[in-house]
């Protein structure tokens, strides 16, 4: 394929930060007393803060004002950031991190496109933000996946159409937001076997056979 540019998602791609997601949110579901487990973090993958809180909030016996709820959100940030601040570039694989240096080699544009807002900061804790040419994160758009409006401005700001680029995701929300986008999208994770997508990798160092 012709791809020049590569979009890669964040969380459980590059990088797995999904076990201090579901720490975070843990923590508040249990302070509210609201039914919370891993099989119901797995509907928060790829969706925003404030849907993701929505989403826990279904299972709680009463309802919230909004100020309430930005204040939930707030806090499960909070909590969620300590735990960030415990990353190091060992947090990245090496053969992920040699696997970006050989797509750079082979010239192709790279991007991030992640619904977290969090996204600049995890980039630089663990020394990748100088690996990409564009970064579209939650911070800068106001649909999160499965919309493909972050992929849409990461291909932008890699100055691209969606047909020049491939997006790499974990989740199956970033596969329907990709296609949703004109993208052709290589699944890992748990959307491997997403049949939307065109790809299917054990890993990131498997984009080599994409290409």
């Amino acid at each position: 394929m012709n791809y020049r540019g590569i979009i890669f998602d964040l969380d459980g791609v590059l990088l797995s930060t999904d076990e201090y997601h579901y720490r975070a949110w843990k923590a508040l579901a249990d302070r509210l007393g609201i039914p919370f487990d891993r099989e119901r973090n797995g509907l928060l993958r790829g969706v925003s803060r404030m849907e993701s809180l929505e989403i826990l909030l279904e299972k709680s016996a009463r309802t919230y004002s909004e100020e309430e709820k930005q204040a939930f959100a707030a806090e499960k940030n909070a909590r969620y950031r300590e735990l960030l601040s415990k990353l190091t570039p060992a947090d990245v694989k090496s053969d992920v991190r040699q696997t970006l240096l050989d797509l750079r080699a082979l010239g192709l544009k790279l991007a991030v496109g992640s619904s977290s807002k969090n996204t600049p900061y995890i980039l630089e804790r663990v020394g990748l933000q100088d690996f990409f040419d564009a970064v579209a994160d939650g911070n800068g758009i106001t649909h999160s996946k499965p919309h493909p409006e972050v992929f849409l401005k990461a291909a932008e700001g890699l100055g691209l159409p969606p047909a020049a680029c491939l997006v790499v995701e974990d989740a199956h929300a970033g596969v329907a937001a990709a296609e949703a986008g004109g993208f052709d999208c290589a699944a890992m994770g748990d959307a491997r076997e997403d049949p939307r997508a065109r790809w299917h990798l054990k890993g990131v160092p498997d984009l080599r056979g994409c290409l």
